[in-house]
């Protein structure tokens, strides 16, 4: 999760869409990186907030993850629209709900994960140019960062604050079942059981073997639930 921002270099990889599916019900896809990060590519935050606000009024919102997430202010920004809206968000963790894309996850007033899904949580990442001092102005940044970061999953999770930093400083990756059993989400649905993919697993350090090959497998199982859920987007 990067606190930095890159101008645009291409088209995003992945795909997002927010859609009104009724007149009660919004469905947001966030399926690739957020905000423009190292890059080039992703959601923002504006085009994020610009789209909620054309969803119109809706009673409540699906929102599926499968992220490795991305720039931490856009996070944060995506986070603060869903709990200020009136509707109820659903969370559908469809494969990964990875670093910034994890805490964004917490908005949910439920989540689910799929049977094959994974959180991850680690500390925020920054880059400075300059001598010592601005070196030492990221780092009391980045520490203010970690602190909001963990205040989140806190609350949401109600675990310790001192066990939720040791996760972070560890880059921890949840399965389904450990994410629910440490309360980053509510319940395991069988659905997506290969969908988990990143679009860059070398920006990891303890990436779980589960999640090194075959994304092309991956794409098709996510095509096939796009499908089901009623069709292209």
């Amino acid at each position: 999760m990067t606190i930095h921002k890159l101008a645009p270099k291409k088209k995003a990889l992945g795909e997002y869409r927010m859609l009104n599916k009724s007149n009660d019900r919004g469905e947001i896809w966030l399926y690739g990186s957020i905000g423009a990060d190292w890059f080039g590519d992703g959601v923002t935050a504006k085009q994020f907030a610009d789209d909620l606000k054309k969803l119109g009024t809706v009673n409540a919102i699906d929102l599926r993850i499968n992220s490795d997430g991305g720039v931490v202010t856009d996070a944060r920004a995506m986070y603060n629209l869903l709990v200020e809206h009136k509707a109820k968000v659903n969370v559908h963790i469809d494969g990964i709900a990875a670093s910034a894309a994890s805490f964004l996850a917490m908005a949910g007033d439920t989540i689910e994960i799929a049977e094959g899904g994974f959180v991850m949580v680690h500390n925020a990442r920054g880059v400075t140019i300059g001598d010592a001092g601005d070196h030492e102005r990221m780092g009391g940044v980045l520490r203010q960062v970690n602190q909001t970061i963990i205040d989140t999953y806190v609350a949401r999770t109600k675990r310790d604050a001192k066990q939720v930093k040791k996760w972070m400083d560890a880059e921890t990756w949840f399965t389904g079942k450990e994410a629910v059993a440490n309360g980053f989400a509510d319940k395991i649905v069988e659905n997506m059981k290969v969908a988990a993919s990143l679009a860059h697993p070398e920006m990891f350090r303890n990436l779980p073997a589960a999640l090194r090959p075959n994304r092309a497998r991956a794409a098709a199982a996510i095509e096939s639930i796009r499908s089901a859920a009623g069709g292209s987007h």
